[in-house]
């Protein structure tokens, strides 16, 4: 008689019928059915005899692993023999989401492993359920990063992205009563199926030490301690094409003899394993806090950690690929090598580049700092002070003594080249300075700067950020190296971000423009125009939405509690909670909403438009208007999602720990989205770029890549309001000069919430940064009160909109339509062709 977890010796659930044997490359489902079992039980990872969803799950990866790694090998092998120049993505974070769907859609099995797991007895939809979002980033700058591998993949691009194998990710939101609580993201809780370690991929990384000047009069740096990069890579197949390249997280290691036998053995267990503890705070999280110097140091311990394994990796694989050449040829290195930094996170690649070409290859400044400017390309992504670093010179020179003393020497360097060569600067000298000691007892080091000084190219965003790079942020570098800053748009690939999250969106436009090319060649959507009318094309659009409208509605009930009306207007914004994003100016905007709904007879509200407002994002842990922003969403939603008078025509969800499988839930139902930033502060914006792509439509300033997306999908399509960028600085005098006339409508919004209708929490510190002073140091920096009469007049205009059927299914299909610019195909070959000189290197 079988065992009760046994049936004929089987695993549990899991068919008998069906063979366990390894078939690790076929695309046949019955073979694959078997290759899935053969993981389940001889890749054993639980107890055995189990093939319950989590289990399921696990063999399905491992499974898939296997044709990823023979394209992989394949695709390494390749690279190797063709030796084409290489671009190497540095970003401190990486957006992944789920890899099994993408995994399967790229390599075009997907109904093959869906029929192969209906064999197992089992589901795939329920099954890629199981997977857990690798908490590799926050987000859109990693999200980008993403989407830029799943595009260099695709386009058969020779590339490389590198990033930190964070245990705990930036942190998982739960949102209690208090409002938003961060704990532990647990995605290495058992292990990632996805990551194959490298232990033959580790390089030495040093901290601290001192300068030691040999007797040649070279330099070397010594001492400190020395911890070990070791490698994991992650698979990223490209769509329809064998080419497989790689994500390389590194992971801080100690080695055995770092740890005191000795020590441990007396009782001094803790100082037995220092190093070993020091090693595991490098990659415990993202951005950890740096309010304090041991904060600072681990940031920039972070940053340096992936700056130089990436760097010391990029070497290797260069000197490796001239094995057998009598000497290296360092010139050859910029022909062979583009290093992209993502942000200024990674710009300690610069003087790390530098040291190991003088100290450890013996090259003269002048020969290292050729290879480094002609090999580094800068992207930037922000004009927000705060996250332009800048770090203490002291702090860094405590941590990187030879890398200070290379700064300090580019420096001083460019300050001679700008004397010489451009005597009338003036005042702008000072501003380009790399070393900033304009207040001497807090002198710092400016990382932006670094970056563009040292790097060929600098490029922003979007049309609008490029022009303000080149106009205010770098106008003085401008002036002296015109050519040297360019404009790359952001996009979004279309695989993950329609073709795979909304299935059924993808198919009827593949069924009207008969084609799925357009999945490679986004700027086929333009076909859809001449369908726009077509009252089929409509309907049908109209029953896609709806069904991805229905599973939003299931997926807010099972996370929130909330019943939401399919019905209604959803109306999304997602992304990270900052004051610039202005999600304070969505919620005031939602307690006008409801207010006048209250002040309304029965009969006035049976002509509104239901809307069903969803927040998502998370607020930095110490950054406490933010996290205002996020209890104020839960409080009016609380006190509105129960009041019977107008819960049919309003309602307010907060969407917890928002990330890439919650996207890929959110955007295919949403409706209207709200990307709603002050003017001239968001770079690009990617999520902008998602919701229209799969027919949303989006309400906006002309801010970041808005711009473009009005432009390409039509004015009337977009639900414009708000200050214009070049507008912004003048508003923000007249609201220091007292100048600013507030709206009505905006006191009577601020006044509810001072009144203690959504509960007794002191919102005043909150409601005073529109009007007092605010963390900027000024009233309202992010002029909420000027863009809200304009704001409240445009959402008047999507509620009238949303009435007439046929005129939104319209709007909707002119959008999708419209997005043939913003796939990341497009603006990766921009970069391979103007920034970084490579071309394609397609696996045979």
């Amino acid at each position: 008689m079988a065992a009760p977890s046994e049936v004929n010796g089987d695993p549990i659930h899991c068919p008998a019928k069906v063979p366990a044997m390894a078939y690790p490359l076929s695309e046949e489902s019955a073979e694959v059915a078997a290759n899935i079992k053969y993981h389940s039980q001889y890749s054993p990872h639980f107890s055995p005899f189990k093939f319950e969803p989590e289990q399921a799950y696990y063999a399905t990866a491992e499974s898939v692993r296997d044709s990823l790694i023979k394209r992989w090998n394949d695709t390494y092998l390749c690279f190797h023999k063709v030796d084409p120049k290489q671009t190497y993505y540095l970003s401190m974070e990486y957006l992944q989401g789920r890899m099994l769907t993408n995994a399967i859609g790229n390599l075009n099995i997907l109904d093959v492993y869906a029929d192969a797991l209906h064999k197992l007895g089992s589901d795939l939809e329920n099954i890629a359920e199981q997977e857990k979002d690798a908490a590799l980033g926050n987000g859109g700058l990693g999200r980008l990063a993403s989407c830029f591998l799943d595009s260099m993949a695709t386009l058969n691009l020779p590339a490389w992205g590198y990033g930190l194998r964070y245990r705990y990710g930036l942190f998982r939101q739960r949102i209690t009563r208090e409002g938003q609580e961060e704990v532990a993201e647990d995605w290495l809780e058992k292990f990632s199926p996805w990551e194959i370690v490298r232990h033959d991929v580790v390089f030495p990384i040093r901290f601290f030490g001192h300068v030691e000047i040999c007797k040649d009069g070279s330099r070397k740096w010594v001492g400190g301690e020395v911890l070990r990069a070791l490698a994991y890579d992650v698979p990223i197949p490209g769509y329809k094409t064998k080419n497989t390249i790689s994500l390389r997280l590194w992971e801080a290691k100690a080695g055995s003899e770092d740890f005191n036998l000795f020590q441990f053995n007396e009782g001094r267990h803790e100082s037995s394993l220092h190093l070993h503890s020091k090693a595991q705070q490098i990659c415990a999280v993202l951005y950890p806090g740096d309010s304090i110097e041991s904060g600072k140091l681990l940031r920039l311990k972070q940053q340096f950690f992936l700056s130089s394994a990436s760097l010391q990796d990029i070497i290797y694989r260069f000197k490796e690929r001239r094995a057998g050449n009598e000497s290296i040829c360092w010139n050859e290195f910029p022909m062979k090598v583009a290093v992209q930094l993502n942000d200024t996170h990674p710009t300690l690649a610069i003087p790390e580049l530098m040291r190991i070409l003088m100290d450890d290859e013996g090259l003269g400044w002048d020969e290292a700092w050729d290879i480094t400017t002609k090999t580094i390309a800068y992207t930037n992504h922000t004009v927000l002070p705060e996250a332009l670093e800048k770090w203490p010179q002291d702090v860094m020179r405590k941590l990187l003594p030879r890398h200070m003393e290379i700064i300090e020497e580019i420096d001083k360097r460019f300050m001679a080249f700008i004397h010489s060569s451009w005597p009338d600067l003036g005042s702008g000298l000072e501003r380009m300075r790399i070393l900033d000691s304009s207040n001497p007892h807090k002198p710092v080091l400016r990382m932006a700067n670094l970056c563009v000084v040292s790097s060929h190219t600098v490029n922003g965003v979007a049309e609008l950020h490029s022009e303000i790079l080149k106009s205010e942020l770098f106008a003085d570098y401008v002036s002296i190296w015109p050519n040297k800053f360019q404009n790359k748009t952001n996009g979004v690939t279309p695989r993950r971000w329609i073709r795979f999250c909304n299935p059924r969106l993808s198919d009827i436009v593949t069924k009207w423009l008969k084609t799925d090319e357009w999945i490679t060649n986004l700027d086929l959507l333009s076909g859809l125009r001449q369908f726009a009318d077509n009252k089929d094309l409509q309907a049908e659009w109209a029953s896609a939405k709806m069904a991805n409208k229905n599973r939003l509605a299931h997926f807010v009930l099972q996370v929130t509690g909330v019943s939401i009306d399919p019905s209604s207007l959803f109306d999304i914004q997602v992304k990270r909670i900052h004051e610039y994003k202005r999600q304070l100016l969505n919620i005031l905007g939602a307690v006008f909403r409801y207010k006048k709904l209250k002040e309304m007879s029965s009969e006035e509200r049976q002509t509104a438009t239901p809307r069903t407002i969803m927040i998502g994002g998370k607020a930095f842990a110490t950054y406490t208007n933010a996290k205002r922003i996020v209890r104020l969403v839960n409080d009016v939603g609380a006190i509105v999602n129960n009041d019977p008078e107008v819960n049919k025509y309003l309602k307010v969800v907060f969407i917890p720990n928002y990330n890439v499988s919650v996207a890929e839930i959110l955007i295919p139902g949403s409706e209207l989205s709200q990307h709603i930033s002050t003017a001239g502060m968001e770079a690009s914006g990617t999520s902008n770029m998602k919701f229209a792509l799969n027919g949303c439509l989006i309400i906006g300033t002309l801010d970041g890549a808005n711009v473009e997306i009005r432009e390409e999908i039509g004015v009337e399509n977009f639900f414009l309001f708000g200050a214009k960028a070049e507008d912004v600085a003048k508003l923000r005098r007249e609201r220091e000069d007292g100048l600013f006339k507030p709206d009505p409508r905006f006191e009577e919004a601020k006044q509810f919430i001072r009144s203690g209708a959504f509960g007794t929490y002191d919102y005043g510190p909150l409601v005073d940064s529109l009007e007092g002073n605010s963390g900027y140091g000024r009233g309202d920096y992010f002029l909420v009160g000027h863009d809200f009469p304009s704001y409240v007049d445009a959402q008047a205009r999507v509620d009238e909109a949303y009435k007439d059927r046929r005129r939104w299914l319209k709007m909707s299909i002119l959008s999708t339509a419209g997005c043939g610019k913003f796939s990341s195909d497009r603006t990766i070959s921009q970069y391979a062709k103007e920034i970084w000189n490579i071309d394609h290197c397609t696996v045979p």
